[in-house]
Formats: structure tokens, C-alpha cells, sequence
């Protein structure tokens, strides 16, 4: 089983529809046990990040998802505020320290001089940067949709896995041993949001 981590933030039963139509077991869950049997995690997420991260700690399983995480490495992926949460901060809102899993920081996009719109909306596509299970077998072309204000700035080249172009290349993927993070929505983006979960679900 999948467990959808369930801590208040963004419209987590879409992700549990998308795992439903491939065939994949998950569930929206804040149960200890359930977390802890699960074979891997997903970290949702829309919202303001010091509030998200707010949420988090109160969880009754923010120890366990550390433990899990760090020492047991259980694969888990962040979607969008959700991935934000696993670098060490953000720009948006109050100063308030990540999960710091991944070594990088949340900046604000400033594109709005080159005409564009802040947030990023809609579709757009993304350059893979080095090789990993997660997107393997992606359609031609890979599409996927984003709505952001903010992206990573990932300091390790290393952890950088895909890249997109709004007003200037940005990070909007990255994995870092059994973590891994994405800036747009894969339960949002049909095919290509399939086969990234079927994927996930099968590391």
C-alpha cells in the first residue's frame, strides 16, 4: 500500500483517484500504523509553506515519517508545496525550516518584467537531466501541469533530475536517493502523470 500522507493540505483524494485508475493501492491516511506498514509515501501539498509545515509537525506521525525517511529509507515522493517542504526553506511567508532532506531552498519566481505571469500555470514541458526509475518510459515529449509561484533552488547538481523553462530554466524535478520531488502536478497530467506514478509505484 501507498500512503497519501494526510496532514490538511491540498486535494490529496485526486492523487488517491489517479493511483485508483492504474491500478495501484493507496490510501489518505494520518494512522500511525498505516504510515509504518506502508511501502512507500507520498507528500502532497498546496498552500503556503510555513503553514504546511505547521500542519506537519502536529501530526501524530512526524517522527515516524523522519525515521522513515532518513534511516529506514522508504521511497517517498513530494508533490508540489509537498516537495517544497523537503528542502531546508522558503522565501514564502514567515522564516520556517523544511524537513531539510534534500540541500536547497524555495525562491519566488521574478519573471513578471519578461511578461509572464506569476503563478505558473498550466502546461509545460520538462528536460530530463539524468537517468532514474521514476521517469522511465514517460510519453515523447514529456508534458506536465504546474500551478507555482515558487521553485527549488537544489544545490547539488547531483539531485537534479528534470528541468522546465518559464523565463529562465528552473528545477522541477529532483531525487535524492529514496527521496524524490516534483514541482508539478503528475495527478493532473494524464498520461504523463500516470506512467511517473505507475513508475513510482514500482521502485
Amino acid at each position: 500500500m501507498i500512503a497519501i500522507l494526510d496532514y490538511k493540505m491540498g486535494n490529496v483524494q485526486s492523487i488517491a483517484n489517479m493511483f485508483k485508475k492504474i491500478g495501484v493501492h493507496a490510501k489518505v491516511t494520518a494512522d500511525l500504523k498505516e504510515i509504518e506498514n506502508a511501502e512507500k509515501l507520498i507528500l502532497p501539498g498546496v498552500g503556503y509553506f510555513d503553514y504546511a509545515m505547521d500542519n506537519l509537525r502536529a501530526t501524530p506521525y512526524f517522527d515516524l515519517l523522519n525515521h522513515l525517511v532518513l534511516e529506514a529509507k522508504r521511497p517517498i515522493l513530494g508533490i508540489c508545496l509537498g516537495a517544497q517542504l523537503m528542502l531546508k526553506g522558503s522565501e514564502e511567508g514567515r522564516p520556517t525550516l523544511g524537513l531539510s532532506w534534500v540541500e536547497g531552498a524555495v525562491v519566488k519566481f521574478t519573471v513578471e518584467q519578461q511578461g509572464l505571469r506569476v503563478p505558473h500555470m498550466g502546461w509545460n514541458d520538462v528536460a530530463v537531466q539524468k537517468s532514474n526509475p521514476l521517469i522511465d518510459h514517460l510519453p515523447e515529449e514529456p508534458r506536465f501541469y504546474f500551478v507555482h509561484s515558487y521553485y527549488f533552488d537544489i544545490s547539488n547538481q547531483d539531485d537534479i533530475l528534470l528541468t522546465t523553462d518559464y523565463g529562465h530554466n528552473f528545477v522541477s524535478g529532483f531525487s535524492h536517493d529514496n527521496i524524490y520531488g516534483v514541482q508539478f502536478h503528475p495527478e493532473k497530467s494524464h498520461k504523463y502523470g500516470m506512467q511517473l506514478l505507475k513508475n513510482f509505484a514500482q521502485l
